[in-house]
């Protein structure tokens, strides 16, 4: 039984998910600049101390939507902290657009089509938290510096795993840049 348990375990924790696209421009080590293409994404806004986005847009993407379709996931998941409020965006599938992606019954979930731009990233792995995000925010603005490039906006957090998912995981944190 333990090793039955075990194999389950393992499958669920390696599960695939389409992954958002970009065009890779520049790549060193653990630092990347990509160009993100327009994307469909659903987002929350909640409060600072709220901590129900992941659940309202999971509920979304579980059919608690127009058509009570189920969406599948994808990665990344991204996620932006200030003073004010916690933001969590999924991306959807490639094969939705603004206008067959049902709409969300729960007037918290945003659908919106992303803008295309630049972003500059640096990858680290482990599960994440303030002290991995701090210590990789302050490596990314580090080397923006040094190549002269200028920042739009704040910092933010992605993942592209499972909280289920032991080994291998993927945390990005990223910026939007000014890049020609």
């Amino acid at each position: 039984m333990k090793y039955i348990l075990l194999t389950l375990f393992m499958i669920l924790s390696t599960t695939k998910y389409e992954t958002q696209k970009y065009d890779l421009v520049f790549s060193e080590d653990d630092f990347e600049i990509r160009f993100y293409h327009s994307s469909l994404k659903a987002k929350v806004v909640s409060q600072r101390n709220a901590n129900g986005n992941f659940y309202k847009l999971f509920q979304f993407i579980s059919g608690n939507n127009s058509k009570g379709e189920k969406i599948a996931m994808t990665t990344p998941v991204y996620m932006k902290n200030n003073d004010n409020s916690n933001t969590m965006e999924f991306v959807m599938p490639a094969s939705y657009d603004i206008e067959t992606i049902s709409k969300p019954k729960d007037e918290n979930v945003i659908i919106y089509e992303s803008e295309a731009k630049h972003f500059a990233c640096i990858r680290y792995g482990g599960y994440s938290n303030t002290g991995k995000f701090n210590m990789h925010s302050k490596k990314l603005i580090e080397k923006l510096s040094e190549l002269n490039i200028k920042t739009v906006g704040d910092l933010f957090y992605v993942s592209y795993n499972s909280p289920y998912k032991v080994f291998n995981r993927r945390n990005e944190v990223m910026i939007e840049i000014e890049y020609n």
